[in-house]
């Protein structure tokens, strides 16, 4: 059942991540009414160890301009028993970022929550959505969209000019809002950045003021645009470390470093045990098996077959086991 509020839960402004699970008893869904009606839909804490979505929003309703809230708002607030525990999601639990309509997976009671939280809102015919993210990794501020349209452009450079483009992993929240209005995600660096924290905070503030998503195109000079062509994961079967030892895998120390750079072909990101073959597996956003288009092994090192820009590298292993090693994006231009 999902649980609804038309007003703000008492102590919600204060709250600490870890707090939520018993101020609000679970996943919950609150409306807070604006002088424009259609809502500005935002979630937090898909992901129990990303903070800044909340930390922002609190920030947002703690200051609220003079007459109150220029534009309704709903709040999502998702996985707050992994948020009590500090961890991305508790084990045997679905990623809350891959239970959404349109993705694979089983009936779960997640996937039915989460589908009932998408038909609510559609219903309520949101002006825009806005997921809030952080990463483990080193990772400028970024905003991602799922349609190559102009005001999901608009909405994504309202937050920075690095707009990254991708259709999987499938089952996100804002693949699945964009079937009914403008959907960004924004990542927003490491969970103890107070900068990307302060971002969010400003683009969710400068979100309720608008009136209207501009529907003209974005100037090529305003935006670095990047389409996500390959997820990459170590297989379970794969043992790896970031330091020397037995295992099959040792990835590079300072493979973080790496994010968002432009690599040239040959550049390695681990070595492998001696005489093993690439121990990772690259698929395509259509989920095609493309690992040999991107990766060899030479000279027991695990390099890159082709100029490539990597994002979402991280030296948590916790994550690379229960999301994946990175992405890999092209940069990309507009017509």
């Amino acid at each position: 059942m999902l649980r609804e509020w038309d007003h703000l839960p008492e102590g919600f402004l204060s709250a600490r991540p870890g707090d939520l699970e018993g101020l609000l008893g679970g996943p919950g869904l609150i409306h807070l009414p604006g002088r424009r009606p259609e809502p500005l839909f935002v979630s937090v804490l898909l992901h129990g160890n990303e903070p800044a979505g909340l930390e922002a929003i609190q920030a947002v309703l703690r200051d609220p301009p003079p007459g109150g809230l220029p534009r309704s708002l709903s709040l999502f607030v998702g996985n707050v028993s992994a948020a009590r525990a500090g961890a991305r999601r508790l084990d045997g639990q679905p990623d809350y970022n891959r239970v959404w309509p349109g993705g694979d997976g089983d009936d779960s009671p997640e996937h039915r929550l989460m589908a009932r939280v998408t038909e609510r809102m559609r219903e309520l015919a949101p002006f825009a959505s806005v997921d809030v993210h952080n990463n483990t990794g080193l990772n400028p501020h970024y905003a991602c969209i799922n349609r190559l349209e102009n005001r999901f452009l608009q909405l994504a450079t309202l937050f920075g000019r690095t707009v990254v483009y991708f259709i999987r992993p499938r089952g996100v929240q804002s693949l699945a809002f964009a079937e009914f209005c403008p959907a960004v995600t924004l990542e927003c660096g490491k969970a103890d950045d107070a900068r990307g924290v302060e971002h969010a905070r400003d683009f969710i503030a400068a979100c309720l003021q608008l009136a209207e998503i501009p529907s003209h195109p974005v100037a090529h000079h305003d935006m670095d645009l990047f389409h996500t062509v390959a997820v990459v994961k170590v297989p379970e079967t794969v043992s790896f470390s970031f330091s020397p030892g037995a295992e099959d895998l040792t990835l590079d120390p300072d493979l973080d470093r790496m994010n968002f750079r432009e690599l040239p072909a040959g550049t390695a990101l681990a070595s492998v045990r001696p005489g093993s073959p690439v121990l990772i597996e690259a698929r395509s956003e259509t989920g095609e098996d493309v690992t040999a288009e991107y990766f060899a092994v030479h000279q027991d090192r695990l390099v890159l077959r082709r100029p490539m820009m990597p994002s979402m590298l991280t030296l948590d292993e916790r994550v690379v086991r229960q999301d994946c090693l990175c992405y890999l994006m092209e940069r990309m231009g507009m017509q």
